[in-house]
């Protein structure tokens, strides 16, 4: 093959990067291409800032290695064409996604390339295993039950890493191609991490160094000790099985809780590939339903942090202010919206997926329905009890206090419970919402 077009889409990285490993070992010619497609962006400010900082990354990673990143803008099917054919390309390489967005891009690149004579190819790298790599009973469908699914996973065998391409030659003329790459928009999260593989790769090797105490205190929510990768891995800028493959070779039952959350973000990528409509229709018809939409004031108060349930607020501004939010609080916040106040999950998760770096269509809508009792849980009526969870998170409150300041003066456990103190009208803080206001409902 003289000249192939290596599309980036959610594998903006050049470690362990399939597409463009195989671009380069059977192609005389790469152009790595990325297309700005409207129908994708304007979703989240906070995805945008960090996507226009993961693309400078990348232009900077292949021009140390001869090449360059012909960026353009419009849909990607059509620009990738346009692109494939003023270079003469014989082919055209992605990584296989799974939403319905994707499979749509998929198909309609694949008969386009087809029309002009041209081969297409998916490569795996969004997660550690393709999706529809083990099936139940070995056969079709898909893992409806994460356990049986991680069993599986972790017996399957997973492919090699690719190495970084040493160098890259465009062909003659395809950096005229492209447009001038923008500079990152302001996003709305003051405190969000900033993106591209430079970064991703520090924080990893930080993260080994710390990844012993994680089975232990992932959930401790003040303390804080998770990766912060998902955005990474989210855009690509990680290879997930190069994350997954760092780990075990760490071990440790920390490495160990870890993996195995890296195999809960492959379940949902499988469920997706199965089940194209989960960010809209319930997984579990029988689960969805009863949901209350006559109370615009509840649903901005979650939104805003304002519920009065000091832990829940304390997640909701953290997503604000971050663009992120600890595990624990996700689950908990979430609940509160859906089992507590009878809220419709596709509200929250709406919500979600406006403010998170990392929101993406299989993990956001894939944990919204397990919240909510629509999903992929084997107890669709469990219940987050918002004021327990906090005393067993967020013992000393620390959590609370460090992003609700009305609260920070408040010492200890007492900050879950501000209302039973005698000061608390003069918190500026606000009472549990009126629907919900006894403290029995909480603390049941």
């Amino acid at each position: 093959m003289r000249t192939a077009v290596v599309l980036f889409t959610r594998d903006l990285r050049l470690h362990d990067q399939p597409a463009l490993a195989a671009g380069c070992a059977n192609a005389e010619h790469v152009v790595p291409l990325f297309v700005l497609d409207p129908a994708l962006l304007g979703r989240s400010a906070n995805r945008d800032r960090f996507l226009h900082q993961a693309l400078a990354d990348l232009r900077d990673g292949l021009k140390r290695r001869g090449a360059d990143l012909v960026v353009r803008r419009g849909d990607t099917v059509a620009e990738t064409i346009a692109v494939a054919r003023a270079v003469g390309a014989d082919g055209i390489a992605l990584s296989h996604d799974v939403t319905r967005f994707a499979a749509r891009r998929q198909d309609r690149l694949r008969a386009e390339a087809e029309r002009h004579r041209m081969s297409l190819r998916l490569f795996p790298g969004v997660t550690v295993l393709p999706p529809g790599a083990v099936r139940p009973g070995g056969g079709g469908g898909h893992y409806r039950v994460f356990s049986p699914y991680f069993r599986a996973w972790e017996a399957a065998t997973w492919r090699d890493e690719v190495a970084t391409p040493h160098t890259i030659s465009l062909p003659p003329g395809a950096e005229k191609l492209g447009i001038a790459l923008p500079e990152p928009p302001a996003g709305e999260s003051p405190d969000a991490a900033a993106g591209g593989e430079t970064e991703a790769r520090r924080r990893l090797t930080t993260w080994l160094r710390h990844i012993d105490a994680y089975d232990d205190q992932h959930d401790a929510m003040a303390d804080d000790d998770t990766s912060r990768l998902s955005a990474y891995l989210r855009f690509g800028c990680l290879s997930p099985l190069a994350v997954a493959n760092a780990a075990r070779k760490h071990g440790g039952p920390g490495a160990a809780a870890f993996v195995r959350q890296l195999c809960w973000r492959d379940f949902y990528y499988q469920v997706t590939a199965g089940f194209q409509d989960i960010a809209r229709q319930p997984i579990r018809p029988a689960g969805d339903g009863n949901w209350r939409y006559d109370d615009a004031h509840a649903l901005e108060a979650w939104q805003t942090g304002h519920t009065g349930v000091p832990i829940v607020d304390a997640g909701m501004r953290q997503l604000m202010a971050e663009g992120w939010m600890h595990n624990r609080a996700r689950l908990i916040t979430a609940a509160l919206l859906t089992k507590h106040l009878r809220l419709d999950w596709r509200a929250g998760q709406d919500w979600f997926f406006r403010w998170l770096i990392d929101g993406d269509v299989p993990n956001n809508s894939g944990n919204w329905q397990w919240v909510a009792g629509t999903g992929n849980d084997t107890r669709p009526h469990r219940r987050f009890n918002p004021i327990r969870q906090a005393q067993r998170y967020d013992p000393e409150g620390d959590y609370v206090r460090r992003y609700v300041p009305e609260l920070a003066k408040i010492q200890g456990a007492d900050v879950h419970l501000p209302w039973r103190l005698d000061g608390f009208p003069k918190l500026g803080y606000p009472p549990p919402l009126e629907s919900h206001g006894d403290e029995a409902v909480w603390l049941r």
